[in-house]
């Protein structure tokens, strides 16, 4: 890339293309080439690359460089690395962030899920159970624990795949924009959020809303099934392919799972569970609209049947 193809750049599409491959936190000014950092350890003393190192930026101007360490700390490079600039002081470090505890030993994680949801009386013991929980590796990422929104016992229950970012500020499932598309989708068929209890398979936002694999999805399963338990729907829907492989346990496609009832054996009862596309499925294919009408009509249909 040229100088000038660097200063034809649209700012505002650079940053709108971050966000669409899930970019979401800037480490320091200027990308940070790995393979020149070569086998230096984790937690040593690395030179990250600042907007002093801009082409054309006169050295009087550019700020002074500090070393990075990947736990966020700042620290000045040793003397006599860099000149001393007195207009550019170095930034001291910020304050020490406690560290989350190390996550659970899958079998050891799986176990500990299974006891603490089980103990679990009520929806608000169920979350306090969650928030102490550390067998999911997302915890450790994510901003905030993402339980459900809507009623705490409905005849529907909707189980989607997994926070995004707009749910991990928020702290609720679905309340981006494929959730204001999922509400509208309910609306259709004459349900509101107080007629629904809607959550996902985690917790917790995989990093760079990428899917969640199945050992983080098997750690937080003890607590999907309680809460289902819980709220005691009349039915399940489940928004997507990786729900509905995880909630299903099958490995057919969603395209083969959905519009056609299944059932699903929680808590000892045999609950009617319907398969549909996920709402940010149909804002990137609005075509697949008329294939999630059928399947609402459907919902609608038992509903009014039972």
């Amino acid at each position: 890339m040229t100088d000038d193809d660097r200063t034809n750049i649209d700012p505002l599409a650079l940053l709108t293309w971050y966000q669409a491959v899930g970019v979401d936190a800037v480490l320091a000014a200027m990308p940070v080439n790995w393979l020149e950092r070569g086998t230096a350890p984790l937690g040593g003393t690395y030179a990250w690359p600042t907007l002093s190192d801009q082409p054309g930026l006169p050295p009087a101007e550019a700020p002074r460089r500090n070393a990075i360490r990947p736990d966020g700390l700042a620290t000045p490079i040793p003397a006599g690395k860099l000149r001393p600039d007195p207009d550019h002081p170095a930034v001291p470090p910020p304050p020490a962030r406690s560290r989350p505890q190390t996550p659970l030993a899958a079998s050891e994680a799986e176990t500990d899920a299974r006891r603490s949801a089980s103990a679990a009386t009520s929806l608000d013991e169920l979350e306090a159970a969650l928030r102490a929980f550390n067998g999911c590796t997302l915890k450790a990422t994510a901003t905030n624990l993402c339980f459900y929104r809507g009623a705490a016992t409905a005849r529907t229950m909707l189980i989607g795949e997994a926070p995004g970012r707009e749910e991990d500020l928020e702290g609720k499932p679905f309340v981006g924009r494929a959730g204001q598309l999922l509400d509208k989708m309910l609306a259709a068929i004459g349900l509101t959020e107080a007629d629904v209890h809607i959550t996902n398979v985690v917790y917790w936002r995989p990093p760079g809303n990428r899917t969640p694999t199945p050992q983080e999805a098997l750690a937080c399963r003890p607590f999907l099934d309680r809460q289902i338990a819980l709220v005691q729907p009349d039915f399940i829907v489940v928004l997507g392919g990786s729900a509905a492989k995880e909630v299903l346990n099958v490995s057919d496609g969603i395209m083969r799972l959905r519009g056609s009832w299944r059932s699903v054996t929680i808590g000892g009862r045999d609950i009617p569970t319907l398969a549909t596309l996920h709402p940010a499925y149909l804002l990137r294919t609005p075509a697949a609209k008329q294939l999630v009408w059928t399947d609402l009509l459907a919902i609608k249909t038992k509903l009014r049947a039972e």
